[in-house]
C-alpha cells in the first residue's frame, strides 16, 4: 500500500532527527538508511520543495531537518513524496456506481483512510520515543546510550 518512495523518505527523516542537530550528507543518509544515493537525492529533493528538510552546500553543509520531531507530524513526509489515495469514485469507471463505492472500494478506501488518519496523529517524536527495544536505524548503542543520557 505504502509506496517505497514512502519507505525511503521515512528512513531519512527518522535518520535526520537521530543525528539532529548535526547535518548529513546525501551520502552518509544512503549509507544509513540503506536507500541507493541516486534515489535518495529526488526523495530528499521532494523533502526540501515540501520544506520539510533544509540543505545547505559547503564543508559542513548537508540536509537537517526544519522543524522539530514533535512538529513533524509523519503525514507530511508521506504527502511530500506520494500522497495517500484515497477512493472517491468507482476506480473501474463504472458509469452506474459514480460516487457510490461498492463494498470491496468502500472498504479499500476505510483501510487508506485508516493509515492516513495514523500517519495524521503521529509525529516524528512519536517515533523516536516509542519503546521497541531497537532504536530506529540504529545498528549499535551509540544512539540508545546519548538518547538515556538526555
Amino acid at each position: 500500500m505504502l509506496s517505497q518512495t514512502v519507505e525511503y523518505a521515512l528512513r531519512a527523516i527518522v535518520c535526520l532527527a537521530n543525528e539532529a542537530p548535526a547535518a548529513q550528507t546525501n551520502v552518509q543518509l544512503a549509507e544509513v538508511t540503506k536507500v541507493p544515493a541516486a534515489y535518495l537525492s529526488k526523495v530528499m529533493a521532494s523533502l526540501n520543495r515540501a520544506g520539510l528538510v533544509r540543505s545547505q552546500r559547503g564543508p559542513n553543509g548537508g540536509f537537517t531537518l526544519s522543524e522539530a520531531p514533535e512538529d513533524l507530524v509523519l503525514l507530511e513526509v508521506v504527502n511530500a513524496v506520494d500522497p495517500l489515495q484515497r477512493i472517491e469514485k468507482c476506480p473501474l469507471g463504472i458509469e452506474g456506481h459514480g460516487t457510490r463505492l461498492c463494498a470491496l472500494h468502500r472498504h479499500m478506501d476505510h483501510v487508506i483512510a485508516t493509515v492516513e488518519e495514523s500517519f495524521a496523529s503521529t509525529t516524528l517524536a512519536d517515533i523516536l520515543a516509542e519503546n521497541t527495544g531497537s532504536t530506529p536505524l540504529c545498528d549499535g548503542p551509540r544512539k540508545m546510550i546519548v538518547d538515556l543520557t538526555m
